[in-house]
C-alpha cells in the first residue's frame, strides 16, 4: 500500500500544498494560542483527504473558479475540532505520535479552539454566499456531535448493536467524507444526478474508512499508529470487530472477551488474547468484508462519470482507505 499512497501523492502534490497554505493563512491573523494549538493539530501528519475529496469533486463537476481550495479547508477545520474535543473526553495520550493538546495547553484551551475551529468552517461556508452549503456544513456539524454524543452514552456498553455502531460512525465519520464531496457538486451547480453519485461515493468511503480505522487498533502497531494500541477499548469505545464477535462467541470465550474488555489495566497479553478471539469469531474478518462492500459501492457511485485522471485518483483513494495501515 506503499506504493499506492506514493501514487497518489505525487498525482495530487499540487492540491495539496494548496490546501496546506489556505490552512496557515485562515488562521491569521488570530490570538496567538489559537494558532499554536490550532497548528499543533493542523500540521501533525494528517492526510488532508477530506479536503482533498472536496477539490478533486470539484474538479469532477468541471469546477473553474479559485476558491475550492478555500472551501475545502472547511472540512479539516471541522476535523481538527472534533480531534481536539474527542481526546480530551477519551482521556486519550497520544495523537498522530504526539502528545494530545489538551496535555499541553489544558483542558479549557483545547475546548475553546476546538469551538473556535467548528465556528470558522462555519465562516468560511458563509463566503461561499449559498445557503445549501451553509445548510449542509451546519447539519454536518450537528450530526458529528450527536455522533459523539451517542458514542458517550454507549461508552463501554457490551451490548450495543452493530447498527448502533453503524450510526455512531455515519454520524461521526460518514458525513463528513459525504459533505465534502456534496458541497462539490452544489458550488459547480451540478445536475442532480452527479451530486447524488458523489455524496454516494463520500458516504460509502466515510463508513469503510471509519471501518478500516477501527481495525487498526487491532491489526496495526503503536509507531506506525501513532497512538497506543488498545486504545479504543481503554476508552471505553466497542467497534464493529468486538460487536460482531461478542455476538457470535461461546459463553466461555464471551465471559473471557468480557473480563478484558472491562480491566481497563489489560496487559499486553491480555490484548493478544483477545485479538485472537477476534479472529476465531471472524470480527476482523466480517469488519474487513463489510468495508470493503462499501468501497465497492463508493467505485460503482462513480461510474457516471466519464474517465479522467480525477475520476481516477477518486478510485485510488478508495482502495487505499480500506488498506491502509495508518
Amino acid at each position: 500500500m506503499s506504493d499506492l499512497k506514493q501514487e497518489i501523492l505525487a498525482m495530487v502534490k499540487d492540491d495539496l500544498a494548496a490546501i496546506e497554505v489556505e490552512l496557515e493563512q485562515n488562521l491569521n491573523p488570530y490570538l496567538d494560542l489559537i494558532s499554536e494549538i490550532a497548528r499543533h493539530i493542523l500540521f501533525s501528519g494528517g492526510k488532508r483527504l477530506r479536503p482533498l475529496l472536496m477539490v478533486l469533486s470539484a474538479r469532477l463537476c468541471g469546477y473553474k473558479g479559485d476558491y475550492d481550495k478555500t472551501f475545502s479547508i472547511i472540512f479539516e477545520y471541522l476535523h481538527a475540532a472534533t480531534l481536539l474535543h474527542d481526546d480530551l473526553i477519551d482521556d486519550a495520550a497520544m495523537r498522530r505520535g504526539k502528545p494530545v493538546a489538551h496535555s499541553i495547553w489544558g483542558n479549557s484551551a483545547a475546548i475553546l479552539v476546538g469551538d473556535f475551529l467548528l465556528a470558522r468552517s462555519l465562516s468560511i461556508s458563509a463566503r461561499t454566499g449559498n445557503m445549501r452549503v451553509i445548510k449542509t456544513v451546519a447539519k454536518i456539524t450537528e450530526n458529528m456531535s450527536a455522533g459523539e454524543i451517542h458514542q458517550l452514552m454507549r461508552k463501554g456498553d457490551l451490548d450495543i448493536s452493530e447498527k448502533e455502531y453503524i450510526e455512531v460512525i455515519r454520524r461521526k465519520t460518514a458525513v463528513l467524507f459525504q459533505g465534502a464531496c456534496r458541497i462539490s457538486a452544489i458550488i459547480t451547480d451540478a445536475p442532480n444526478e452527479k451530486e447524488e453519485a458523489l455524496s454516494d461515493y463520500g458516504y460509502n468511503l466515510g463508513l469503510a474508512f471509519q471501518m478500516a480505522d477501527d481495525l487498526l487498533d487491532y491489526t496495526s502497531d503503536t509507531k506506525i499508529l501513532g497512538k497506543e494500541i488498545g486504545a479504543d477499548l481503554k476508552e471505553g469505545k466497542l467497534t464493529l470487530p468486538v460487536i460482531y464477535s461478542l455476538k457470535a462467541a461461546d459463553m466461555k470465550d464471551r465471559k473471557m472477551m468480557e473480563n478484558i474488555i472491562k480491566n481497563e489495566d489489560f496487559s499486553v497479553n491480555d490484548f493478544k488474547t483477545l485479538v485472537e478471539l477476534l479472529k476465531k469469531y471472524k470480527g476482523i474478518s466480517y469488519t474487513q468484508k463489510l468495508a470493503s462492500e462499501h468501497i465497492k459501492k463508493a467505485k460503482e457511485a462513480l461510474s457516471i462519470f466519464k474517465p479522467s485522471e480525477t475520476k481516477e485518483i477518486l478510485v485510488k483513494v478508495a482502495d487505499y482507505a480500506l488498506n491502509r495501515k495508518a
